[in-house]
């Protein structure tokens, strides 16, 4: 006889007894028998008629259904209906249309248990997983016990077969405890868990005032109603209610065990519990855990039609298809929408700031604009750094709106990851725009591995140094002595483009740098806590490149002037053998590159001076009279 061993909800202890004859006969390998008619089927017609979005630099297409409907999802849970029957697994997509490598994604639904949650998502979450969906159906009854061995044997199954890949599991509410219980009990398996408005702090008060909060939950259901979802008898609503008391009761005693990589994302609007002070206590206990918060978003979160959750996915890099992330070969770029949005906050600097893009052809032809940079890569963009990057967003936006080319930057480590939790370095969300256009940590296998994808690449030899600049180093170059990229750029023949930008000091004046700060004790210490949090790059170079402090710059506004950037002729590594074996030649050439970059920056500080819209007021009035969307004049190149 099978058993199955009770947890020790409540502090009491419980006897293991005899599994549901039905949950045995429904799962083999930890998958459903005889359940629903559509199950995993691989239609014989293959995948949907598809339209696409290509961007330059990019293999990855865009699918949509072509009629925008989610039919083949509400047709299987007509079919499914409320049988009475066992839990099981469906698959709301077909087969066939995802990208290699897929990870498995399982969604566990909320109190409703129907798996409707994934209506509004599943359509872009099929292009990249392979999804299967929890139903329980209304009138079942399984005990928790029984439902996490359920889950867990799925979980457990699909680890067995391909162990090196992550696991996913997606859960709403009640779903998302059960996916903390899973993986408290699976430590050792690989899971990345993406929680929607965790049930996991419900007070027990309000079990004690059932009629009300009945009437609650069907209230926070019925916001879902018109997409068919219909909420459940109040016998079903109180039956998912303890059991969320249960899984509660456990995971006060065993979150600590719990080591997925989690991204708890909350809505303004739940109704059954303030998720602020919640996701702060999990995000606490949780080693690797980051949270997102949507405060004009309704819960449920994923029937939002305004919430997408794929591009809240991207936003936080938490798509992966191995034991870490890759971010190069596991990036996808943002559609034309999810462009949008991630740009829109940074709208103002391009008409404060409206940058002037100047390139040169390979015949040597300067041009306004972005006309002179190949086109096809493998292309390495290499320049100076602004203060804080001032600079970085506008430009390879500009790659992005203007040419239709991405550009893969290779940015500090800074930028993705914190050596400690909840320090004093800005919340890794404010800096999700990066990652979203195509931002990887700087480092010799990720510029290896998009050069060997033929991608344009942005890089700022002068790194931490340049960024974190002192006073009257505006525009100084801080290379390192090595020529860290020039045999890179040989070995596939790419094209290096040399570019200067100058501008910063028309934007902020720089009150209190590094030097001024360590003056005082404890603005001293701060920076070096600060330091502390960041994982460093070069540290076996000494001197003042190596040194890499991290501080924030006192600053004052200035009336916005003007950003100028100048691309120097392309250079083409193709056939340079010579660089690969002889380090002198190879040398040479990073110096070419570097008084190429210090031209650029002479070129642009001494003509900006004969620009007569360098002054934003002068830019107004242009536009107030030719029309705001006119591009302003510039000096004569």
């Amino acid at each position: 006889m099978i058993t199955t061993k009770m947890f020790d909800f409540y502090g009491l202890e419980f006897v293991s007894r005899p599994l549901v004859p039905s949950m045995v006969s429904a799962v083999v390998n930890g998958f459903p028998r005889n359940c629903f008619r559509r199950v995993l089927r691989r239609e014989a017609t293959g995948c949907r008629k598809l339209s696409y979005l290509h961007v330059k630099g990019s293999s990855f297409k865009s699918t949509k259904s072509s009629d925008g409907s989610s039919k083949n999802y509400s047709d299987q849970l007509k079919e499914i209906g409320d049988d009475g029957g066992p839990l099981r697994w469906f698959s709301p997509v077909e087969s066939g249309c995802r990208s290699t490598g897929s990870p498995l994604l399982l969604f566990l639904p909320g109190i409703d248990g129907v798996g409707h949650g994934l209506k509004l998502q599943h359509e872009k979450l099929g292009e990249i997983f392979d999804i299967r969906c929890l139903h329980i159906p209304i009138t079942d009854r399984t005990s928790l016990p029984d439902l996490v061995k359920l889950v867990q044997s799925t979980v457990r199954t699909e680890h067995d077969r391909a162990t090196k890949r992550p696991i996913y599991i997606v859960g709403e509410s009640f779903g998302a405890s059960l996916a903390l219980v899973v993986a408290a009990q699976n430590p050792h398996i690989d899971l990345v868990l993406i929680l929607a408005n965790p049930a996991t702090s419900l007070s027990k008060s309000l079990l004690q005032s059932v009629a009300p909060f009945s009437d609650m939950v069907h209230k926070h259901l019925n916001a879902a109603q018109f997409h068919g979802m219909i909420p459940p008898p109040v016998e079903t609503v109180l039956w998912k209610l303890r059991m969320i008391y249960e899984m509660q009761s456990y995971l006060d005693s065993h979150l600590h065990a719990v080591e997925a990589q989690t991204l708890i994302l909350t809505s303004g609007n739940d109704m059954l519990m303030s998720n602020k002070t919640e996701s702060e206590r999990l995000s606490s206990m949780l080693t690797r855990c980051e949270v997102r918060s949507f405060v004009d978003h309704r819960d449920p979160l994923f029937l939002d039609e305004t919430f997408d959750l794929v591009a809240t996915i991207k936003r936080v890099s938490y798509y992966r298809r191995g034991a870490s992330i890759d971010y190069i070969s596991d990036y996808f770029p943002p559609t034309p929408s999810e462009l949008k949005t991630i740009l829109q906050p940074f709208g103002w600097m391009n008409t404060a700031l409206d940058p002037v893009m100047i390139s040169t052809r390979v015949s040597g032809e300067v041009v306004r604009g972005l006309g002179g940079i190949p086109s096809e890569g493998p292309v390495i963009l290499v320049g100076n750094h602004m203060m804080m990057s001032v600079d970085a967003v506008l430009l390879v936006s500009s790659f992005w709106t203007n040419e239709n080319i991405m550009v893969r930057g290779m940015a500090h480590p800074l930028f993705f990851e914190r050596l400690k939790k909840g320090g004093k370095l800005p919340d890794l969300s404010t800096l999700d725009v990066i990652r979203v256009l195509g931002g990887a940590p700087v480092s010799a296998t990720n510029l290896y591995k998009a050069l060997s994808m033929n991608s344009h690449v942005l890089l700022y030899p002068g790194g931490f140094r340049e960024l974190f600049h002192q006073k009257g180093e505006e525009h100084k170059l801080f290379w390192p002595a090595k020529s860290e990229f020039v045999r890179m750029a040989a070995r596939f023949g790419a094209k290096i483009v040399p570019f200067g930008s100058v501008g910063e000091d028309d934007v902020v004046q720089l009150l209190l740098d590094r030097n001024d700060q360590m003056k005082f004790p404890p603005l001293r210490a701060f920076i070096e806590e600060l330091t502390g949090e960041a994982v460093r790059l070069r540290s076996d170079t000494k001197g003042e490149i190596g040194e890499q402090l991290l501080y924030y710059p006192v600053v004052l506004p200035k009336m916005p002037g003007r950003l100028y950037f100048r691309f120097g002729k392309p250079i083409s590594m193709e056939g340079r053998e010579d660089i690969l074996t002889d380090k002198e030649k190879a040398d040479e050439m990073y110096l070419e590159i570097q008084n190429e970059v210090q031209k650029c920056i002479d070129y642009l500080k001494e003509n900006r001076e004969k620009d007569p819209y360098r002054n934003l007021l002068a830019r107004l009035s242009y536009q107030g009279f030719n029309g705001f969307d006119s591009q302003v004049p510039t000096f004569d190149i």
